[in-house]
């Protein structure tokens, strides 16, 4: 098959939905399907060295300069030229600027003579800004995305449930989740203690770590505010922000990120937090083998679209996190993940204390990794090829 993505970001830009579509688009081309995606133009810059490459690389087209309705032009002009047998937009609002032209584009697309199928995978439910007060348009316009692809991903189970209750008419809902976008490789020569000393971290403290940027849905507050409640009570604790802090796509995560800064000076916890920075993937790895613990507080509850979530899985991490708002039956308390309700800094740090049994930790790890098998690339990459056989044959 010839397949199209559409995604609003791609590296080297910083962005969860980025590295998810190539993952996708190389474990597709592993499967020997041509796959082509078009991005934003602010992907055409230079690799950064670390970033790796390989044969199964898809064809990159860094065509759109703004996601506007300037962007129909582009992404027409592209299609007529590649003619994929299956275009696939990566939906997040924040990606495409919170405009509603990729929103609108299925339906333009039913007035070209030869189109090819369509499919959109929700990588969020979030609505893009229309107007002041545009209320139930801005809820309208996602519906109506759905409503005119030929087939609908979501990527967790609660978002599953709400497109279900969508009128989807005949368009085929799947739920296919996503993978770890960092692959589990140490540097050549690793060594824990030495990594922790570098770190400035002693071989008695507790390192904490957290992965992935800071916005207000991942619950940076509570998180430091846990770190705050563990100082308190007198463990010998850091915290190491493991990669990019905002990304590219999402503005709102600047200030975000001013605000946990804030946070964390005024609760006099800059020397117990650590900044990574973004970088390699190995270092990535490094990061997340040095530390003890994996804190991901999430407002809205642990869930399986979460690429740091993901992530912290692939690497075998005791992880604590916040119980979904729809239960997961896959995530075992205790087995696999350690829950907590959202937004409660108190619980957190209880969490922390009861992990301090290496057994128990050892016990979350490999919980983690048994359950991380089940979301290899190979997995996804194929029940993603069978879909797109399924529209195409109807």
């Amino acid at each position: 098959m010839r397949i199209c993505f559409i995604s609003g970001e791609y590296p080297p830009m910083q962005g969860g939905v980025g590295d998810y579509t190539r993952e996708l688009g190389r474990a597709l081309r592993q499967l020997e399907h041509a796959v082509l995606a078009i991005t934003s133009s602010r992907a055409s810059s230079p690799q950064p060295p670390h970033a790796s490459q390989d044969a199964f690389e898809p064809e990159l087209r860094p065509v759109v300069a703004s996601w506007n309705w300037s962007s129909w032009a582009c992404i027409l002009r592209t299609a007529r030229e590649w003619r994929p047998d299956v275009l696939h937009v990566q939906y997040q609002t924040a990606a495409y600027g919170m405009h509603p032209a990729i929103n609108l584009l299925p339906l333009r697309l039913r007035l070209e003579k030869s189109r090819p199928c369509t499919v959109v995978t929700f990588h969020d439910l979030r609505v893009p800004y229309l107007f002041p007060k545009a209320g139930a348009v801005r809820r309208w316009i996602n519906r109506e995305l759905a409503r005119r692809c030929d087939a609908v991903v979501a990527t967790n189970s609660e978002d599953h449930q709400t497109l279900a209750a969508w009128p989807l008419a005949r368009r085929a809902l799947r739920l296919i989740p996503i993978g770890s976008n960092i692959h589990p490789q140490l540097p050549q020569g690793y060594e824990r203690s030495a990594w922790r000393a570098r770190l400035g971290v002693s071989q008695d403290e507790t390192l904490l770590c957290y992965f992935g940027f800071l916005n207000d849905s991942k619950g940076g507050e509570t998180l430091v505010r846990t770190l705050a409640e563990l100082a308190r009570r007198g463990r010998q604790v850091k915290l190491l922000m493991i990669g990019g802090q905002v990304g590219d796509s999402d503005p709102t995560n600047l200030t975000y990120l001013e605000r946990v800064r804030g946070l964390i000076a005024e609760l006099g916890m800059t020397e117990r937090v650590l900044w990574t920075g973004y970088t390699s993937t190995e270092e990535v790895s490094a990061n997340f083998a040095s530390g003890d613990i994996c804190l991901l507080p999430y407002r809205d509850g642990a869930s399986y679209r979460r690429g740091s979530f993901m992530a912290a899985l692939a690497h075998g991490m005791p992880i604590v996190s916040t119980t979904p708002r729809i239960p997961v039956e896959s995530l075992l308390h205790g087995e696999n993940v350690w829950l907590v309700p959202p937004a409660n800094h108190t619980a957190a740090a209880d969490a922390v204390e009861a992990l301090a049994s290496p057994e128990m930790r050892t016990r979350l790890r490999h919980g983690a990794l048994e359950l991380a098998s089940q979301f290899s690339w190979e997995g996804i990459a194929a029940q993603t090829a069978q879909l797109y056989s399924e529209i195409l044959g109807a």
